[in-house]
């Protein structure tokens, strides 16, 4: 007896058939966007967000003297391409050029951060590099001998002697910022929070780059004494010499305009012991399968001790997700538990010049019973 054989083509042509079926009932990995659209952005940042709260000041710039000491353990600690979380303005974005991450969160209790933020984004994204970065930031005309060759000194002295323009260009300016952020990134702004812009970029254009941390959107005498400028704060180095800021060099410049660009950056108003930011972004971060790679909290932890909510905020973090190479960069008076380091070249002592970099474990703290990332229990060091 002779068997049939089935013919070769309509087998071939199953078995395509069924791997194609297969394969489209796979599970999409879940991974960070490569963009977001401006409304995608504004929508996340109004579901990630608390109500406006308040802050003793305005902090809009810092006062940290610290990179030569903080950034290089937090660069090797860490590991491109994660999520990075902060708070405050500009030194944000130092950490953001030098870890290089995929997306980044930057949460204050107050509103008027967000506003700061939004600035900065438009100022970004319309300055092809450093130098016309800062002539727009701070609404002075570019001299011609600044190129994107010139060292974040030469730019900064440079402008620092160069006349401030008038009203004129200043207005001229604020309309290109708010046009960029509502009609070219379609970012629905209300009256409030184009009001907000407006204060932030009208305080940049009136302190110019001698503003410290005393500056206000009420155009307040800044306070003086040995605070540092915005100048001083650019061009820290390290011990050899070598920039450390985001205007240090094009790269780290240029890595944070992309990161705008592409809308990555996302201001989010919530306190650190509030009841839905800090959880909501963790969540987020989790959903798209990744880790938050650094959380830089400045010097607030102080003040949640003050006022005795430490603890919410430690049991928050505790639900964020992490790898074995997550940290908490601390400065200043937060400084006070893990690895400390000093900056003594640091040249303005009425600034933090002091920090600490730690893994992200319990909470908020470092096993108390390690001295290493490596001894810590392995249950707090994988993705949650």
């Amino acid at each position: 007896m002779i068997q049939k054989r089935l013919p070769l083509i309509p087998v071939l042509v199953a078995l395509v058939l069924a791997c194609t079926v297969t394969g489209s009932t796979r599970v999409a990995v879940p991974e960070l966007p490569l963009r977001l659209t401006g409304a995608e952005y504004w929508k996340l940042s109004a579901d990630l967000s608390e109500p406006n709260g308040n802050f003793r000041s305005e902090n809009l710039l810092s006062n940290e003297m610290a990179f030569a000491s903080l950034l290089p353990p937090v660069v090797a600690a860490t590991k491109p391409g994660g999520v990075y979380m902060g708070v405050g303005p500009e030194q944000n974005f130092t950490y953001i050029g030098a870890i290089k991450p995929r997306m980044a969160f930057i949460t204050d209790v107050r509103r008027g951060n967000l506003h700061v933020l939004l600035m900065y984004k438009a100022v970004f994204e319309m300055s092809a590099n450093r130098a016309e970065f800062v002539g727009k930031l701070f609404t002075k005309a570019k001299p011609a001998s600044l190129t994107a060759s010139s060292s974040i000194a030469d730019i900064m002295d440079t402008y620092w002697e160069v006349p401030t323009g008038d009203e004129k260009a200043y207005a001229a300016n604020l309309d290109a910022i708010l046009n960029h952020l509502t009609k070219t990134n379609a970012i629905p702004l209300d009256a409030v929070d184009r009001d907000g812009v407006s204060r932030a970029y009208r305080a940049f254009y009136a302190y110019g780059p001698a503003m410290d941390y005393s500056a206000t959107t009420s155009l307040t005498q800044l306070s003086g004494g040995r605070a540092a400028t915005y100048r001083d704060l650019m061009k820290q180095t390290d011990e050899n010499g070598k920039p450390l800021t985001y205007l240090g060099a094009e790269a780290s410049y240029a890595y944070v305009k992309d990161l705008f660009a592409k809308n990555m950056i996302v201001p989010v108003v919530g306190n650190f012991a509030g009841p839905k930011a800090i959880r909501a972004i963790g969540n987020y971060v989790r959903s798209k399968g990744s880790t938050i790679s650094a959380f830089y909290l400045s010097s607030v932890e102080p003040y949640l001790r003050r006022d005795g909510t430490q603890a919410t905020f430690c049991a928050s973090a505790a639900t964020l997700p992490i790898s074995d190479s997550s940290v908490f960069i601390r400065t200043g008076a937060g400084a006070s538990s893990g690895a400390s380091f000093a900056n003594p070249a640091a040249p303005r002592l009425g600034s933090y010049q002091n920090g600490a970099v730690v893994p992200m474990l319990n909470g908020c703290w470092v096993s108390p019973t390690s001295s290493s990332r490596s001894a810590a229990p392995r249950a707090q060091s994988v993705t949650r």
